[in-house]
């Protein structure tokens, strides 16, 4: 008899049909599925995991802690891209895999990206709140130009910058690029131009595109320095993480006119939803949905089934695995 694995998705927004209808269609019987919703935090996370075999999570914090409470967690599935709220080391240190699910919204977030800098250069945000004021007046807007000719830097260059380059040079954009591991010859195969240092993008670049994941070197990378180098015509967006821009900044050099404006679809402040940005008229603010899409959606929880059946079920490293180091220690 097949030995039957628990896994808990804990906090997660729906149900768990479309999980078993796969489950059902790949022909697996000994993943049981279970749903814990616990909004109000009555019970503690490691109580409502303790007998779990993997895990699924988005945003919930994972760390050395409650790691050390997981007695039985073999992996725990990610349905997001970042991974920042687990402790990897710990993780790593108690042979627990950790998987993420890559690629899942790319388009989706490359697109949000685009629609926040056409939203930026055409005032459409400022325009449709001036209206529904009872306000149908023009002049009062800020400047507008057209984007055709100008030049969008892009900071690290990822799936998502990737997929938005075909889509700014279409707009007639110059693509500029900071990738420290990135050669010329490589940007250049994609049409785009290396800029060696992040000072050289930001003082060129009428639009500065955020794309870096959150670690210990990228906190805080985007600060009063670096804005103090942007152009006061350019705009800043940000749809990485909130941490990487100190927003304290930001919202001192929108209040004295160092850069023009900005468009941001993170926050620091994840867990209190609040944001001195959004006090602005030259800014716009999306609550976290750059990803979201029915595609996406579904896409990331397929993913991270997937990663639950390789490790569980075949016994063999993830695709996704973010710890590679453990690959070698699956059987």
């Amino acid at each position: 008899m097949k030995k039957k694995y628990r896994v808990v998705y804990y906090n997660i927004v729906d149900n768990l049909d479309y999980e078993n209808s796969l489950l059902k269609e790949w022909k697996i019987s000994n993943l049981e599925l279970i749903e814990v919703k616990d909004r109000d935090g009555r019970h503690s996370f490691a109580d409502s995991v303790a007998e779990a075999d993997g895990v699924v999570v988005e945003y919930e914090q994972i760390t050395r802690e409650i790691m050390e409470k997981l007695n039985r967690c073999k992996i725990i599935s990610l349905q997001s891209i970042g991974y920042n709220n687990i402790d990897i080391q710990a993780a790593t240190e108690r042979d627990i895999c950790v998987t993420n699910a890559p690629g899942f919204c790319t388009e989706d977030v490359a697109l949000h990206c685009v629609g926040l800098l056409i939203n930026l250069a055409r005032n459409i945000s400022y325009f449709d709140r001036r209206v529904r004021e009872g306000i149908w007046d023009y002049e009062s807007a800020p400047k507008m130009h057209r984007v055709s000719g100008k030049t969008v830097g892009l900071v690290f260059f990822g799936s998502i910058p990737k997929a938005m380059v075909p889509m700014l040079k279409g707009l007639g954009l110059r693509v500029l690029v900071y990738a420290p591991t990135k050669t010329a010859e490589y940007l250049s195969s994609f049409g785009v131009e290396k800029a060696d240092t992040l000072d050289a993008l930001l003082e060129q670049a009428d639009f500065v595109s955020l794309h870096m994941p959150l670690k210990e070197e990228t906190y805080h990378m985007i600060g009063a320095e670096q804005l103090g180098k942007m152009k006061k015509t350019a705009f800043l967006i940000n749809t990485a993480r909130g941490s990487v821009v100190d927003e304290a900044a930001l919202a001192d050099a929108l209040r004295n006119g160092v850069i023009a404006g900005c468009a941001v679809d993170v926050i620091e402040d994840v867990d209190g939803c609040q944001t001195a940005l959004s006090g602005f008229e030259n800014t716009v603010v999306t609550p976290h949905t750059a990803f979201l899409s029915e595609e996406s959606y579904y896409g990331a929880r397929e993913i991270a089934l997937r990663q639950l059946v390789q490790r569980l079920v075949r016994r063999e490293p993830p695709d996704h695995l973010v710890n590679r180091e453990l690959a070698h220690h699956i059987s």
